[in-house]
């Protein structure tokens, strides 16, 4: 058995961020106030991490009461959005919860008597991954059906081969997952937005706290494509400003089904802590390195591949490991709610950012008094920005309806638009796994970009 070794002690160097982003300390209770992180948590080969922080609030703030006034527009079109999310491929696990929000959003604003006096319609499409041409074709039988967003896809890779497609058409394209920092300057004709922040933050967050967890050199399993080798290189960059190494980054492509390769090159630069970027490779990963001595407590993994393992490895093989997902917890009320449109659910991750995106394309479609998808961009970020506070469509739509400004902030935290249509500010939860394999939250770490 190989045993990595133990990093030595130290107080990790925390570096300001670079690139526009700007971190506030570990924030509980879904609040940018910081709080006390307390004690450290002793863990193997001499990593100790900050201990987990008080969970999200149980609740989320109501939103407004009463009954919603009738729209003075009406419209001869009703809004119709698609969703593109995954339902087959590897990450087919995102799929459940992503469609849960999208399910909810719809419900909740034709439980509020709709858009411009109708009601929404939503179709859904599998996205497939990027080893299948099912994206395309989906997206194909979505725009024929005359939608006005889309939702979706979930995977850079594969928003990149059907961006062109949906925003050339004059659709909406709004992703609830996309983090490849190459779409914040994609010619997109203003039809491109996002609820998932860029993995600019995710990379800084995950960088700087693999340091404050007293790991000095790190090594990295990428999956090279878009999503992999962008985060790769934001926590890379992180990580070393920080004052640590990176000792070893091995890359595999979508598709490979054989990582002893990599594991073996990683393991024999031994580093204190092993970052895996990947999707579902993961679980073919995670045995080969815990076969080799690798303690769970080492490994730090990301949105792609912090899932439900429950039923994949034996009882204790993760407990320890972390994992970084972008959006703040999911509250108890909000979990009820999308539990009550799938009782399957066991995955949360990025239910918040497509009900968000329901809400959003829904209150611009108000706002604009259309819903054509090109008036509808024009009004999205002005819905995330400057005016009352609401949290939902119900409270939402009223003040729009009352000739009021309003600043939509979400289930996945606040969301303020730039004009590239990247959210500017977001949680990245992090998340520990506990002995069923399973995982639960951690802590929150806020950012600016």
């Amino acid at each position: 058995m190989i045993s990595l070794p133990q990093a030595a002690p130290r107080v990790a160097k925390l570096t300001a961020l670079s690139i526009g982003v700007a971190l506030l300390a570990t924030a509980c209770g879904g609040s940018s106030t910081p709080s006390q992180t307390g004690a450290t948590t002793p863990a193997a080969s001499g990593i100790a991490c900050p201990a987990p922080s008080a969970t999200a609030g149980s609740t989320t703030a109501p939103g407004a009461g009463g009954s919603v006034p009738a729209s003075t527009t009406t419209t001869e079109t009703p809004l119709k959005i698609g969703s593109l999310l995954p339902t087959t491929g590897s990450l087919a696990f995102l799929g459940p919860p992503e469609i849960a929000g999208v399910n909810l959003g719809i419900k909740e604003v034709n439980d509020a008597g709709g858009v411009l006096g109708k009601p929404v319609e939503v179709i859904h499409r599998d996205s497939g991954d990027t080893k299948t041409d099912i994206a395309t074709q989906s997206t194909t039988a979505l725009l024929g059906s005359g939608v006005s967003a889309i939702v979706g896809a979930a995977s850079s890779g594969v928003s990149k081969t059907v961006i062109n497609q949906i925003t050339g058409a004059g659709v909406i394209q709004f992703s609830p997952a996309n983090t490849s920092p190459d779409f914040t300057t994609w010619d997109d004709k203003g039809l491109y937005w996002r609820t998932a922040p860029s993995d600019v933050l995710q990379g800084k967050v995950l960088g700087n706290y693999m340091a404050t967890c007293g790991a000095q050199t790190v090594g990295m399993i990428v999956l090279n494509d878009a999503y992999g080798t962008g985060l790769a290189k934001n926590v890379k960059e992180a990580f070393e400003a920080a004052g640590g190494k990176v000792v070893a980054e091995e890359l595999f492509n979508e598709g490979d089904s054989q990582f002893s390769s990599q594991v073996d090159k990683v393991i024999a630069a031994k580093p204190d802590a092993i970052a895996l970027i990947t999707f579902d490779q993961a679980k073919s990963i995670v045995p080969l390195m815990t076969g080799k001595g690798v303690k769970a407590t080492q490994m730090f993994m990301v949105d792609g591949n912090t899932s439900d393992y429950s039923k994949d490895f034996q009882a204790g093989t993760l407990k320890g490991a972390q994992g970084t997902i972008p959006g703040t917890f999911a509250k108890d009320d909000f979990k009820k709610k999308l539990l009550a449109i799938d009782p399957a659910l066991k995955d949360y991750s990025y239910a918040g950012e497509s009900y968000d995106a329901v809400n959003l394309i829904a209150l611009a479609a108000e706002a604009a008094k259309s819903t054509k998808g090109t008036d509808i961009a024009k009004q999205l970020k002005a819905v995330s920005e400057v005016g009352e506070k609401c949290n939902d469509y119900a409270s939402c739509v009223t003040l729009l309806r009352n000739d009021k400004d309003i600043d939509y902030d979400g289930q996945s935290g606040p969301v303020t638009f730039s004009d590239a249509g990247d959210p500017t500010e977001a949680y990245i939860g992090i998340y520990e796994y506990q002995d069923d394999n399973t995982y639960k939250p951690s802590k929150e770490e806020f950012g600016k970009l």
